[in-house]
């Protein structure tokens, strides 16, 4: 049986659809006011209201990750990905979008802007070692950023 979390949408605002049967994300649209719309232009970014709100679940919380046709064809993109929305967060849902092109990109009301992702949340307390050491050798080591190579 699947998970329920309640929702409000404002009037006029759409709510998170799955399009596709196999898709594992819903997809959230702009909400804006009537006939009105939302240039970002190169390089600038915006906190796109969706209209949505949410009752996550205790134990739960909502990723909000971008859409790939949008990075792919137009350069947007959501600026903090993936995005968390902690469940006793009650306010509305705001996607940071960002314009990586040189041109300027208009949403539209309606537009669907990102996707969101119901995910459960790990347990876990942190326990301090008193050296390094104490983590443990592996083949990587301590090798950062490009260690691993490039295949």
């Amino acid at each position: 049986m699947p998970e329920k979390v309640k929702f409000y949408k404002a009037p006029g605002a759409r709510p998170p659809e799955k399009k596709s049967s196999h898709a594992a994300a819903f997809d959230v649209c702009a909400h804006l006011p009537p006939d009105t719309n939302l240039k970002i232009g190169p390089g600038q970014r915006f906190a796109v209201p969706t209209g949505l709100y949410f009752a996550i679940p205790e134990g739960f919380y909502l990723s909000v990750r971008p859409r790939s046709g949008l990075a792919l064809n137009h350069g947007i993109t959501c600026l903090n990905t993936p995005g968390t929305i902690d469940s006793d967060y009650r306010g509305e849902l705001k996607i940071i979008l960002i314009n990586h092109s040189d041109q300027d990109f208009t949403i539209e009301n309606g537009d669907r802007i990102a996707q969101i992702l119901l995910e459960v949340e790990v347990s876990l307390e942190w326990e301090p070692a008193k050296t390094a050491e104490e983590l443990g050798i592996t083949d990587r080591g301590a090798g950062g950023f490009g260690s691993t190579g490039l295949a």
